[in-house]
């Protein structure tokens, strides 16, 4: 009888369930595969720190192959560290760096391999291989050089060859003259030679220095969507460029971009908080913002001298701020409308057409011509508008002339939104609100002494209410149309009576205010 091998004998409390044992099994596998991938990767580790230069420059060009450039930097890093004075190396990395447009690593591979060759000639009896491939380097450089923007160190590395170079020699003098025209403050023609420089020459993009100053000058000359484009393309090559934040911050609120321009300024303080141009622009846009803000509410709550004060707040921080000027100026003409001052609105809405004409300038001061009763300056306005309106807003600026030439034959006739006291774009709120108050007010049973005349002023009052409340009777009323049958064109009606439309003011008064309109009090009045 064969005996087994050693057996555990457990008692019954003791023995342990098939589910436990799996899980003991599975978790031993998962530690051994554990120990071997770490063994595996150690040896890996070690047999690459064992990998000759050689090796590692061909690891390099397999991984270019494959696009891997991060892996390939790393192996070539690994060769240099191994033959530090071998130029192959660092002309390897240079072509790497290229491709990856890494232009600064690469121009500062391209020099140390210039300067290791030289060392090589002098240590080694090649000395005319050495010289020539020393030449072929120096070009490669000087030509990169000249693709960066810096032309003056290309054409002394010409010079080092003995040789001269077109493209290093006049992109030098131009760039000589660009400084000295920047200098002085000659923007245009300043951006003018930058842009011939980056077109023609610095090709590469990589020209933090040229595109900073052509920043400047663009700015300078208002061009502040050229700004934002040339300092976005140094923020995408150097994102730590303060000046670039600062300038594309400053050239955001200009265009009155304030959002864009309060991300720039803060994206400059994250990385200086002292930083002076970043904290005062963030100062002043937050300035405006702040009392424009506050207009904009004061505004909504029907506090309109409170929202008028703010808007010249928030302009007066900078009233050459025309972007952000002309827009707000508008508002306060909105908000000396609603106060019913249409001659200060007139006032201050020619200063915005005088600044610059424009449809909505213009479409804003023939609403206030038109609210002031002045129908025949408001009528000139709107044909002003239609001639300089762009094709896409012809349509839009024919139907204001039209209207305006309604509100004009109307002024000669029975004008239901005078009645009112109401501008013509009154909301319907509005108008039922200054209905209800002249109403009241020219009630006959009110105006005993002049029984006559209030009569005449109630019937109108509820015929302008009658109208304007109804929408395509009001449609009709604004086209020019008869609104009520058998009525004249224009909306006159004789004798206070409508032909064909009778309404007793007293029972239609009683219909639509039976209610009352103060403090919800019910007001009694003898028919």
């Amino acid at each position: 009888m064969m005996m087994s091998g050693p057996q555990l004998l457990l008692s019954p409390q003791q023995q342990v369930p098939r589910s436990m044992w799996s899980l003991l099994c599975m978790t031993t596998l998962l530690l051994s595969s554990i120990q071997l991938a770490t063994a595996t990767d150690s040896s890996d580790n070690n047999n690459k720190k064992d990998l000759s230069a050689g090796k590692l420059r061909q690891l390099a060009e397999n991984a270019l192959m494959e696009r891997k450039f991060i892996d390939a930097e790393s192996y070539y890093r690994q060769a240099i560290a191994l033959e530090p004075a071998n130029s192959a190396n660092h002309y390897k990395l240079f072509n790497l760096h290229k491709r990856m447009r890494n232009y600064s690593d690469a121009l500062g591979d391209i020099t140390t391999a210039c300067r290791l060759l030289e060392q090589e000639a002098d240590r080694t009896s090649g000395k005319q291989k050495r010289n020539n491939k020393t030449v072929e380097y120096k070009r490669i450089k000087a030509k990169l050089l000249v693709n960066l923007g810096r032309c003056d160190e290309a054409v002394q590395e010409y010079k080092s060859l003995n040789e001269v170079n077109d493209d290093a020699s006049t992109c030098a003098t131009i760039t000589t003259a660009a400084l000295e025209l920047y200098q002085q403050a000659d923007w245009s023609t300043a951006i003018a030679h930058f842009d011939n420089i980056l077109t023609n020459y610095a090709t590469l993009g990589d020209t933090p220095d040229l595109l900073y100053m052509k920043s400047q000058a663009e700015y300078n000359v208002g061009d502040y969507y050229g700004t934002i484009s040339d300092t976005g393309k140094i923020l995408k090559s150097y994102p730590q460029h303060l000046e670039a934040y600062q300038l594309r911050g400053e050239a955001y609120f200009r265009l009155n971009e304030m959002d864009m321009a309060q991300k720039h300024f803060r994206e400059g303080l994250k990385l200086d908080p002292e930083h002076g141009g970043c904290k005062e622009g963030h100062r002043l846009l937050k300035k405006v913002t702040k009392n424009d803000k506050r207009g904009d509410v004061a505004f909504e709550k029907g506090e309109f001298q409170t929202a008028i004060d703010h808007w010249w707040g928030a302009m007066n921080v900078d009233i050459d701020h025309l972007a952000f000027v002309r827009p707000t100026l508008l508002k306060v003409v909105r908000a000396h409308m609603a106060l019913k001052d249409y001659p200060k609105a007139e006032q201050e809405c020619m200063k915005h057409v005088n600044n610059q004409e424009s449809v909505e300038g213009l479409h804003l001061l023939g609403e206030v011509q038109s609210s002031a009763e002045k129908y025949k300056e408001a009528l000139r306005t709107y044909q002003r508008a239609l001639e300089i309106a762009p094709d896409d807003q012809k349509q839009h600026c024919k139907r204001k002339v039209e209207e305006a030439q309604v509100a004009l034959k109307q002024s000669t006739e029975k004008n239901y939104y005078k009645i009112l006291s109401v501008p013509r774009n009154a909301k319907l709120k509005e108008i039922k609100k200054s209905y209800r108050e002249l109403a009241l007010q020219w009630h006959p049973d009110k105006n005993t002494d002049d029984k006559e005349k209030a009569e005449q002023m109630f019937q109108d009052i509820s015929e302008a209410y009658e109208v304007l409340s109804d929408k395509e009777m009001r449609e009709k009323y604004d086209r020019g149309e008869p609104v009520f049958e058998n009525q004249g064109h224009g909306g006159q009606h004789h004798q206070g009576h409508h032909q064909g439309h009778h309404m007793n003011p007293n029972q239609f008064f009683h219909q639509n205010f039976h209610q009352g309109g103060h403090g919800g009090q019910r007001h009694h009045f003898r028919w």
